[in-house]
């Protein structure tokens, strides 16, 4: 059972065969994004210096876009310093508080991880895991909610494209996340896991490891089907008010 084996026990803990298995499937999508990105990113358009800051809107003022990343950015500084006075820097065991850092400082790169982390948490979390013991106090600052509006509204107003290439900065972001964890753990730094699916004492550890690697896939997909709905959907819906890039 889960509770039989722990971090504390050492090599009974590390060594076991899960172990290994969970290993590779963090090694491997890393190693792979690792050698398709720079391929990816030859056949991608350029980015261009104006898609930073020009909206997708020809009739909405560059000012808008800056003021609302602004607020953006003002209120997501302020959740965070909210949970470190309340809870000092352990918040930051949580891939959510490394999602919604992620969003402050750079909206495009976080979209993939933004989706897993709320699909995860009131998908999966909540009703399996946290049902009973979580309660809504403890999402009072809408964090697993706010990152996704922020982000959504900041893609409809921009006029940022979103290549496949960035997957890869995705998966690293996970993998990093996932390291962390292991390499906290195995240093004794914390005793109790922050996702319960994380937990490599069980014989079923790989399984969930392989259903997030898996999750990826359709998380990234989301974004990017809603990046190409607003360059397919809005032009014909609004034909003279979109900003044209050709």
């Amino acid at each position: 059972m889960s509770g039989a084996i722990t971090p504390a026990d050492g090599a009974a803990y590390w060594l076991r065969w899960q172990v290994f298995v969970c290993g590779a499937l963090i090694v491997l999508p890393t190693a792979v994004a690792a050698a398709l990105l720079p391929r990816l990113r030859r056949v991608a358009a350029p980015l261009r210096a104006t898609d930073l800051w020009v909206p997708f809107w020809a009739r909405l003022h560059p000012g808008w876009l800056l003021g609302y990343r602004a607020f953006a950015l003002t209120a997501a500084v302020a959740l965070l310093v909210r949970l470190l006075v309340a809870h000092g820097f352990s918040v930051f065991y949580f891939y959510t508080q490394w999602t919604f850092l992620l969003v402050t400082i750079y909206f495009a790169t976080s979209a993939g991880a933004t989706m897993l982390t709320d699909v995860t948490f009131w998908g999966l979390l909540v009703p399996l895991f946290y049902r009973d013991k979580f309660g809504l106090s403890l999402v009072s600052d809408g964090m697993h909610s706010l990152n996704a509006v922020f982000l959504i509204v900041d893609t409809i107003l921009n006029n940022m494209p979103f290549p496949w290439y960035r997957m890869a900065f995705f998966v690293f972001w996970s993998c990093t996340y996932v390291t962390f964890q292991w390499l906290l753990h195995a240093c004794g730094g914390i005793s109790w896991w922050p996702y319960p699916f994380l937990d490599l004492s069980s014989s079923g550890a790989p399984l969930w490891y392989l259903g997030m690697a898996i999750a990826h896939i359709p998380c990234f997909f989301l974004y990017w089907l809603i990046v190409k709905a607003k360059h397919t959907y809005f032009p014909r819906m609004f034909p003279h008010a979109y900003a044209r890039t050709s």
